[in-house]
């Protein structure tokens, strides 16, 4: 049986980026692009301690011109032959859910100024975690078909194929 999911943003991004086109497709593609998250009153506690790391996971929401998959193959930004929607981490998904890893800069009360931005405006914050290195760091780690296409990343930016 399917169970209906909800979730609350606990705050929302501040994004040079108005809209989805244009957009940096991963954070390592986004270097020095900067903005701010912006943590709602309720969830500001949350925030204590954060200030000693230099890097977090994000979790949002796609809100913006995204579609559900029409099928579950796609050709993914950094290809042109199409692949298995779980094999890329192209936008339009079952659950919008997307995920960067952000360098962050500075927490100032409840703001969060990061850098390597690769989100539109407006887009609501569903949860923060911390990145340690010695927790997320794998030796060994495989790329799969990237491999041979991830020197595109620095130039490849939204081109709007997953609006509505």
């Amino acid at each position: 049986m399917e169970e209906k999911i909800t979730f609350t943003p606990i705050g929302i991004v501040h994004s040079p980026y108005k809209e989805p086109k244009g957009v940096p497709i991963q954070p390592a593609g986004a270097k020095g692009s900067r903005g701010v998250i912006e943590i709602y009153p309720e969830y500001a506690p949350g925030l204590k301690d954060l200030e000693g790391f230099s890097h977090i996971y994000v979790l949002f929401h796609f809100h913006k011109g995204r579609l559900p998959p029409e099928s579950l193959k796609l050709v993914p930004y950094l290809d042109d032959k199409e692949r298995g929607l779980f094999a890329t981490r192209a936008p339009s998904r079952p659950n919008p859910i997307g995920l960067s890893l952000l360098k962050l800069v500075e927490v100032r009360g409840r703001e969060l100024h990061v850098e390597d931005l690769d989100m539109i405006d407006d887009t609501p914050v569903l949860d923060i975690k911390p990145f340690a290195a010695r927790f997320d760091n794998r030796e060994n780690s495989k790329a799969g078909w990237l491999e041979g296409v991830i020197h595109k990343l620095d130039e490849t930016r939204d081109d709007g194929r997953f609006k509505d």
